[in-house]
């Protein structure tokens, strides 16, 4: 039998990944009742957190690492708690999938990474913070692992080429910034611009209202340049800008970003379409409390495909990423680059898929 995961504590508790990684890592940023139930669940499963006592009386660790900006959504987590109380109380006899629908963009990828590491023989140590800040980060994970993962925007990119001549680096999102090291981009410009096609030249809606997030997210930047593609191919004007942008990509920005758009006048936009499928789900709610009809007043489209897409109503159409295959791969780079320190670095872009749904008018 394989030894308990952190997937399998977040599955047990009924929250998010991100969430059981901060009870062990900075316990009192979780609420006491959800802090006590994680370490129940740890209780119950004999977890232990992994990479603590690896690698004392060796030169590798058997550990590989994952850096990431910890951006929680307190919407989504309390759904993931609401959900799991509510399946505790029916006693269901099958899973229902709740907590797989409230994973969020980086538990998928934890997920990939963990199975494919678990396959290689490799324990997964995760470090995503925003209170100790990039230096933190790098001083969590440098010294305690064979080779790590690093999302874009998450480590300055000096401290990275340090890093990089001792240890094996995989970035993951945004831009190459460094040359000499393993790549991997999912195909964010040509979803959007696929996805935003297929509502002009299969809907007929010509006003769109695209909402992003901070200029600095180079998937959001990248979704919304293939946004502006498709508009220019359509004929349609181009904007120079998102109609909106939001700090955090999270329910509660979507949902305030559609309340925004309904109440700034003049004609309302055909369709939101926003950079990611948190956004997008806020955003549903809050058109239904405003009586506004998705998809017959408006249609909504996300980005992303997590499994909750699905499962709203109405079903999100959005774009598909592998976001796990996205974790699974970087684990192989790491491995094929300890195995093979001189093998020329690669830059890989991942395809996407266009998930029609519901909310756009299909399905």
């Amino acid at each position: 039998m394989s030894a308990p995961t952190v997937y399998d504590v977040a599955e047990r508790s009924g929250v998010s990944i991100a969430t059981v990684s901060r009870v062990y890592r900075n316990p009192d940023s979780v609420r006491a009742q959800t802090r006590e139930r994680v370490l129940e669940a740890a209780r119950e499963l004999g977890y232990v957190p992994s990479g603590n006592a690896r690698g004392l009386a060796s030169r590798t660790t058997g550990v590989l690492g994952l850096c990431f900006p910890d951006y929680a959504d307190p919407d989504a987590e309390a759904d993931a708690e609401a959900e799991a109380d509510a399946e505790a109380e029916a006693d269901a006899e099958n899973d229902s999938g709740a907590d797989d629908a409230a994973m969020l963009y980086s538990d998928q990828i934890i997920r990939g990474m963990e199975r494919a590491a678990r396959r290689h023989g490799y324990a997964l140590l995760i470090a995503a913070s925003l209170q100790g800040g990039p230096e933190s980060l790098v001083a969590k994970v440098a010294g305690r692992v064979d080779g790590f993962a690093v999302l874009a925007q998450t480590v300055p990119t000096e401290d990275l080429e340090v890093i990089s001549r001792r240890l094996p680096v995989v970035m993951l999102a945004g831009p190459r910034e460094i040359d000499h090291l393993d790549h991997l981009v999912v195909a964010n410009a040509a979803g959007e611009r696929e996805l935003t096609r297929h509502l002009i030249e299969d809907h007929g809606l010509h006003r769109l209202a695209f909402v992003g997030g901070d200029p600095d997210s180079p998937d959001a930047e990248a979704r919304f340049r293939g946004f502006r593609e498709a508009c220019g191919d359509a004929g349609l004007p181009v904007p120079d800008a998102p109609d909106l942008r939001t700090g955090m990509m999270t329910r509660a920005e979507g949902a305030r970003a559609a309340e925004t758009l309904l109440d700034r006048g003049g004609e309302r936009p055909d369709a939101m379409v926003f950079a990611n499928d948190q956004m997008a789900v806020g955003a549903l709610r809050a058109l239904e409390r405003r009586e506004v009809r998705v998809p017959e007043d408006m249609a909504v489209t996300g980005f992303d495909g997590i499994p909750l897409s699905r499962i709203v109503r109405p079903s999100l159409t959005t774009v598909r990423q592998p976001i796990r295959q996205l974790g699974e791969q970087a684990v192989e780079l790491l491995v094929q680059r300890l195995a093979d320190p001189s093998r020329e670095p690669v830059s890989l872009e991942l395809p996407v898929s266009l998930a029609r749904r519901a909310s756009c008018g299909c399905g």
